[in-house]
């Protein structure tokens, strides 16, 4: 059951979906629905780590993520952002993603699609902002459009790398070469096609992009900035049109289209337990 959003606003709600007998074309549905609508929202979803994961792989290949410190200790492919120490230790880690970006960006190919099941919801301002970035791309003005085409933007992690707890007393030139080895900046279109609906997308980030070149590959940050603003990534009031915030409670699930969204998440400023799940794939 497909319930559209009063007022047209971004996402769709589906109802009565279970995993452990969903047919593969409920799932083959459910996919076209992810790119169609950007969001779907599961509700009464309530799966292990490894059903989730199970989920997951009916979407396409799992990617655990690349440091070991947010893997799920039973499930690696799970990656897990939590506030909540089990058994004196902790899983995860702590207000992930508090900043615009696309899950790797930062690498040559980032993933298709994204899926989150919280696990522990809190009370006040828990959820995420989200983005259409085709949709930001169609409101660019026609000059900033042509001024964007034939342009490539560069992504890299550094800027919200979060410190491990092995680099503890390491000089952070060395932390800072590590993460220029594991993970060098990549580059994409600043305008790309996507893959699967042939919608055009202004492909950048407040979180990982930190560079944009001309077809002659002169720098042109001016533009990236304003890029940027245009999107409404650059609004503290998370008030600009573009910007959509999704909520969520114990038992939903968020699957989204990572092509075509950036998100940012809303953590909550009081200190309640916050634990949430995320597994994420790539599309054939």
């Amino acid at each position: 059951m497909i319930i559209e959003p009063q007022g047209g606003g971004l996402g769709v709600v589906v109802a009565e979906f279970t995993a452990a007998t969903a047919s593969d074309e409920d799932v083959a549905r459910l996919r076209e629905t992810v790119y169609r609508e950007k969001i779907v929202l599961l509700k009464e979803q309530h799966l292990s780590p490894r059903e989730f994961l199970d989920l997951g792989r009916r979407f396409g290949r799992p990617e655990a993520y690349y440091q070991p410190m947010y893997h799920h200790p039973d499930v690696r492919e799970v990656f897990v952002s939590s506030n909540v120490e089990e058994q004196g230790r902790q899983v995860g880690v702590p207000k992930t993603g508090k900043f615009w970006h696309s899950d790797y960006q930062f690498m040559p190919r980032p993933f298709d699609i994204t899926l989150i099941h919280p696990q522990v919801v809190p009370r006040k301002n828990r959820g995420t902002y989200f983005i259409n970035l085709a949709q930001a791309y169609e409101n660019l003005s026609d000059e900033l459009k042509r001024a964007a085409e034939h342009t490539r933007s560069w992504h890299s992690v550094r800027r919200y790398f979060k410190i491990r707890p092995s680099d503890v007393y390491r000089p952070l030139s060395e932390v800072e070469a590590e993460v220029e080895k594991e993970t060098p900046p990549s580059s994409h279109p600043t305008v790309v096609t996507h893959r699967f609906t042939g919608e055009r997308l202004l492909y950048v980030s407040e979180g990982f992009t930190y560079a944009l070149e001309d077809d002659t590959g002169v720098e042109r940050p001016a533009l990236l900035k304003e890029l940027i603003a245009a999107t409404g990534q650059s609004d503290p009031t998370f008030e600009h049109p573009n910007i959509h915030v999704q909520t969520f409670d114990k038992g939903d699930m968020l699957i989204w289209d990572n092509q075509s969204l950036v998100h940012r998440a809303l953590h909550t400023a009081t200190p309640e337990p916050a634990v949430s799940h995320r597994v994420t794939v790539y599309d054939a």
